[in-house]
C-alpha cells in the first residue's frame, strides 16, 4: 500500500481501517513500518481536527491518586498540612509552584497538566 497525507475524513476513515488491519504487524517489518507511520498521519489529523482539552489538575490529581491507591492524608507534606490538602482537592485553594513540583514527582503528573487553570470553588 501506498501511504498518502490524512488532509481528509475520508482519508482519515480509510487510514483508520487499514491501521486496523495491520496494527498487530511485527515491528521493523514492512508493515509494521507502514502502521507506525500511520499512527503517526493519524495522529497528526485527530490533533488537528479533534484537539482535546487539557485535563482539570485536580481531577488529574484525583485519579492519578485512585490509580495509585494514595489517600488525602498521604498529600500531608507534599502539598502542605491536612487544611491545605483539602482545600486543594475541593478547589478552595490553587495550587502553588513547590506543590506542582512535589506533585510532578510523586504522582508522575506532567507540570503542564498542573499549571492549567481550573475554577476555584466558592
Amino acid at each position: 500500500m501506498v501511504i498518502a497525507p490524512v488532509k481528509t475524513e475520508n482519508d482519515y476513515k480509510k487510514a483508520l481501517e487499514r491501521l486496523e488491519v495491520i496494527f498487530d504487524a511485527t515491528p521493523n517489518s514492512i508493515e509494521g513500518d507502514e502502521a507506525e507511520i500511520l499512527s503517526m498521519l493519524i495522529d497528526n489529523y485527530e490533533n488537528q481536527y479533534f484537539p482535546t482539552e487539557a485535563p482539570d489538575p485536580i481531577e488529574a490529581i484525583k485519579i492519578r491518586m485512585e490509580e495509585m491507591n494514595i489517600k488525602q492524608k498521604d498529600l500531608v507534606g507534599i502539598i502542605g498540612g491536612k487544611s491545605s490538602v483539602s482545600e486543594v482537592l475541593n478547589k478552595k485553594k490553587r495550587l502553588i509552584v513547590d506543590m506542582i513540583r512535589e506533585l510532578e514527582t510523586i504522582l508522575n503528573i506532567s507540570a503542564s497538566v498542573l499549571v492549567s487553570n481550573y475554577k476555584l470553588s466558592k
